[in-house]
């Protein structure tokens, strides 16, 4: 019970002036999303709502903002195209049930298996994407759009050095449209994205045929935003964990992550996961605890239900150079000083991440092609076996397993010898491949009547020798 009271009201005043500002953040990104999919502004409002209060209860993370976001609207933009906004409805359903199963099975621990390098090209590729996607709002217009994104990054920059009560962003939002308003100045506002509904999502179940040929439309769809989803959430779990240093449960997120969308297609949203620009938001604001999510998604819809005529004159600009902030502080800076003194395979791990996850705007193929790479570099520098020769005793050092097979057994393509040992007192037997090698390599050698001996296998290596031959 203490633990939660923490979680909910250990950084009352804080968590409420954080969420505040990631609820006016929330509203362009939403809509935004929502021009990519080609669905009325309501589907992605209505998510980022039901993510971010649902995730406030059930999430694993305090302080992370779920809601929806760009690669999901990906994900989805072919489903709607061909087959319309109800079978987006269930995938989202349907894609909540796996993330479900998946934190029940404790997809989380799978998290151990991402690199540094890795992690450091996913925060950087966001930070660079963040600082592109507000590019449109900015190139080929007028002076004044560029003026009030300046003024409103100088303000962002220079508040916290002389008052830190109320967070910058949400200062810098309000004096900047308070001028805009004032003095009427010409700029794109909130309002141009598209329109704002008028009333909370109400409960309905989506419209379509319960049978087997719409399990096989959706179900592809909801895996990929299942497992896209989920590797967004964990991994900016993990960032919020760095930038805070805490711990958070993240099989629990996946699970929070899951019922949070089951919840949100019931009530006419997208599929939805962690949005890492807010959530960064969210952390430098002040927010830490489960009221600054929850408030997020409250102030979002009082926003644009109660003040939606006031919320839409919010200058473009002015979000622009909140944002912009944002993409800098999320990019991590002693990356360049990693590129120097990391091993060459590495650093160009981390440069392959981030050039991937730019060119297809897709943080879960980076992530997967980085986490592959890495593998393949390591299982190339561990395979490296020897075999040195001394009077009949090839002693062989390194480990043996599939990869390293193949230049152990071209070591006794020369023997000469009547009688040979095999020492593998410096080395370990890892799979069915090392044993066969070994038996190989006795079969051909013993055919040219050489006579083999094996000996120094430790007690888990020999365990698996006598297994498989």
């Amino acid at each position: 019970m203490h633990t939660l009271k923490q979680e909910w009201f250990g950084n009352t005043r804080a968590d409420i002036l954080a969420g505040i500002v990631v609820g006016l953040a929330l509203i362009p990104e939403a809509l935004a999303f929502a021009f990519i999919m080609g669905v009325d502004p309501r589907v992605a409002l209505y998510a980022s709502f039901t993510m971010a209060v649902v995730t406030a209860f059930v999430g694993g993370r305090t302080g992370l903002i779920s809601a929806a976001t760009g690669a999901m609207a990906l994900v989805l933009v072919s489903l709607m195209a061909n087959h319309g906004l109800q079978y987006v409805l269930a995938a989202t359903i349907l894609t909540g049930i796996i993330q479900l199963i998946l934190g029940g099975l404790g997809v989380a621990n799978l998290m151990r298996f991402i690199p540094n390098s890795v992690m450091l090209g996913f925060v950087n590729a966001l930070g660079i994407m963040i600082f592109i996607t507000q590019m449109p709002y900015l190139l080929g217009s007028t002076s004044m759009t560029y003026i009030f994104a300046i003024v409103t990054l100088i303000l962002v920059y220079a508040i916290p050095r002389f008052f830190t009560a109320i967070p910058a962003p949400l200062i810098a939002i309000v004096v900047m449209t308070s001028i805009a308003l004032f003095s009427g100045v010409k700029l794109q506002t909130i309002g141009d994205l598209g329109t704002m509904p008028n009333s909370l999502p109400t409960f309905f179940f989506p419209d379509i045929p319960l049978n087997f040929e719409t399990l096989k439309i959706i179900f592809p769809y909801a895996l990929a935003l299942s497992i896209v989803g989920l590797l967004e959430s964990l991994l900016t779990s993990q960032v919020l964990d760095d930038m805070t240093d805490t711990s958070s449960n993240k099989n629990k997120e996946a699970r929070g992550q899951g019922i949070a969308n089951f919840v949100t297609g019931f009530f006419g949203g997208m599929a939805g996961c962690a949005l890492i620009g807010q959530s960064i938001i969210n952390v430098k604001s002040g927010g830490r605890g489960r009221l600054s999510t929850f408030t997020a998604g409250a102030f979002l819809m009082f926003l644009i239900i109660v003040l939606g005529d006031i919320v839409i004159k919010i200058p473009m600009p002015v979000l622009v150079g909140v944002m912009i902030m944002v993409s800098a502080t999320t990019f991590n800076w002693g990356s360049f000083k990693f590129l120097k003194q990391a091993p060459k395979s590495e650093s160009l791990v981390m440069l392959l991440t981030v050039a991937i996850i730019l060119y297809t705007h897709n943080l879960a193929i980076g992530v997967v092609v980085g986490v592959i790479l890495s593998a393949l570099f390591f299982v190339a520098k561990i395979s490296r076996v020897t075999v040195v020769d001394d009077s009949g005793v090839y002693s062989v050092r390194g480990p043996l397993f599939f990869a390293s097979t193949t230049r152990f057994i071209e070591s006794f393509d020369n023997v000469t010898e009547n009688a040979i040992v095999i020492n593998f007192e410096n080395s370990q037997l890892w799979d069915e491949s090392a044993v066969g090698a070994i038996f190989k390599v006795k079969q051909k050698l013993e055919q040219k009547g050489v006579n083999v001996q094996i000996q120094g296998l430790n007690s888990s290596s020999n365990q698996l020798y006598q297994k498989l031959i």
